[in-house]
C-alpha cells in the first residue's frame, strides 16, 4: 500500500471518474508517502489549515492503471520522516479501484495531525 493524504471533500468531487488533485497538473504527478508515519508527517505539515474530515487514502499500488515512481521526495519532506526516504509518485490519474480503504486523520484543536483511525 501506498498512502495519499486528502480532505474529503475533494475526494467525493467527482467520483465516477478517476482521482485527480490539482498537484497532478502542477508537478505531473500525484503526491504518496511510504507509510503511515510519513503520511501522518505530510498531513501535519501541509495540511493543518483544510477545512473538515482529513483522509488518507489506502492505494494498492499494483491495482493503479498509471506508472509509480519512488523518488526523493518534492518539496523536501516534513520533520519526523527519515532522512533518504523515498516517496511514491503516481504518474497519472488514481483508479478508484485502486483505493483500497481510507484512514482518517485525527487532528487536535490547533489543526496538528496526532494519529490516524480506521474510517468506516
Amino acid at each position: 500500500m501506498i498512502f495519499h493524504v486528502v480532505p474529503l471533500d475533494d475526494w467525493l468531487r467527482d467520483p465516477d471518474r478517476p482521482y485527480a488533485p490539482p498537484t497532478l497538473a502542477s508537478d505531473g504527478f500525484v503526491h504518496c508517502s511510504p507509510d503511515e508515519k510519513s503520511a501522518l508527517a505530510v498531513a501535519d505539515a501541509f495540511y493543518r489549515e483544510a477545512v473538515g474530515p482529513l483522509m488518507v487514502l489506502l492505494v494498492d499500488e499494483a491495482a493503479l492503471d498509471t506508472p509509480v515512481r519512488w523518488e526523493p521526495p518534492t518539496p523536501p519532506p516534513p520533520p519526523g520522516t527519515a532522512p533518504g526516504t523515498l516517496f511514491p509518485h503516481v504518474y497519472g490519474r488514481v483508479n478508484r479501484t485502486a483505493v483500497a480503504g481510507m484512514l482518517e486523520v485525527e487532528r487536535d484543536a490547533d489543526g496538528h495531525a496526532v494519529s490516524l483511525r480506521l474510517w468506516s
